[in-house]
């Protein structure tokens, strides 16, 4: 304790370029200032001010000290913080940023269940497909959704983001059950315009992801569009399954192709590299990834090939430019 008395007295009177003022403001006598600074450069072997009547001035190996003294000092009082945030109480406003579709079917119960678990916390969530800059826009954190790449932000994964192949019933028995991915170039395929390449369908055969164009009669840069258009028996459509899951449960739609499914995303709740985490943000990323989880409710339908249980990875650095993040 006297290292870290000495190290803050010694960054005030740098701070305030005088004794006077610094024992002012540790609400000590200037002589125990001086001894305490007398005391510390006997200590180090090495001056560390340069002392005149009127002014005074670091040494280079004070200049050197002062910053060390500096980090170290913020590195205690960072330790001290964090766990004062694990003890704290949740509270204050969250601003949140969203997909459409996904938040309005399965963010939207959540938050309305994790505010009643948390009422001191109030949440402001914007929804929109757009790729918002957290830092700049001032949100919080972010539910993206596909695959992330590395960097200063982080990345909790929520939940598997799996697609479905799928079509209606009617639309199967009219036009014939694709067996392969090529037979989709003679099926309507309503195509999905928020993804670059979006006439470019991927899938896994034989090991080697393979691309199939497509086309069809109905566009959308929105998923719930095309579920729509799906179920009343438009055409063939690739959703993700927290999209068309229920249509799949209810027998509104039926899956095809599944064994050809080669897509590897997540959701992802994404946050500002912080040195500590506030309790906020901490409370509500750990609820939705326990609400929603490696089997998420919305696969229930699923192929038992994909419906298998995922390890969720720990939280990693992820791309602020995120190009392969996909808004539904």
């Amino acid at each position: 304790m006297d290292r870290l008395d000495d190290m803050l007295a010694f960054i005030k009177v740098v701070d305030s370029k005088s004794f006077t003022a610094a024992a002012d403001r540790l609400n000590l006598s200037k002589s125990v200032v001086s001894r305490r600074i007398a005391e510390l450069e006997n200590r180090l072997g090495a001056r560390l001010l340069n002392r005149t009547t009127r002014r005074l001035s670091l040494t280079e190996v004070g200049q050197a000290y002062y910053e060390r003294c500096i980090r170290i000092l913020a590195d205690l009082e960072e330790a001290e913080q964090a766990v004062a945030d694990l003890h704290a109480a949740p509270r204050g406003r969250l601003r949140i940023n969203a997909p459409a579709s996904f938040a309005l079917v399965h963010m939207a119960p959540a938050v309305a269940d994790f505010l009643t678990r948390y009422p001191d916390i109030e949440i402001d969530i914007d929804l929109n497909d757009r790729y918002v800059d957290l830092v700049d826009e001032g949100y919080d954190l972010a539910v993206r959704i596909g695959r992330l790449r590395d960097s200063s932000l982080i990345a909790k994964r929520l939940a598997p983001n799996r697609r479905a192949i799928c079509a209606s019933p009617a639309y199967l028995e009219k036009h014939g059950i694709p067996a392969r991915p090529q037979d989709l170039a003679d099926h309507n395929c309503l195509i999905y315009t928020n993804v670059p390449l979006a006439e470019q369908w991927q899938f896994r055969v034989d090991g080697q992801i393979q691309s199939v164009r497509v086309s069809g009669s109905l566009r959308s840069n929105n998923g719930d569009m095309l579920l729509a258009g799906a179920i009343a028996g438009a055409g063939v459509v690739v959703l993700p399954t927290f999209i068309c899951g229920e249509a799949l449960h209810s027998g509104a739609l039926r899956e095809v192709l599944a064994e050809f499914d080669g897509t590897d995303s997540s959701v992802f709740a994404v946050y500002p590299q912080n040195r500590h985490l506030s309790p906020k943000v901490r409370v509500f990323v750990d609820f939705l990834a326990a609400r929603f989880g490696p089997k998420p409710y919305w696969d229930r339908a699923l192929s038992a090939a994909l419906s298998a249980e995922e390890p969720a990875p720990d939280e990693r650095s992820v791309m602020e430019s995120d190009a392969g993040a996909t808004a539904y």
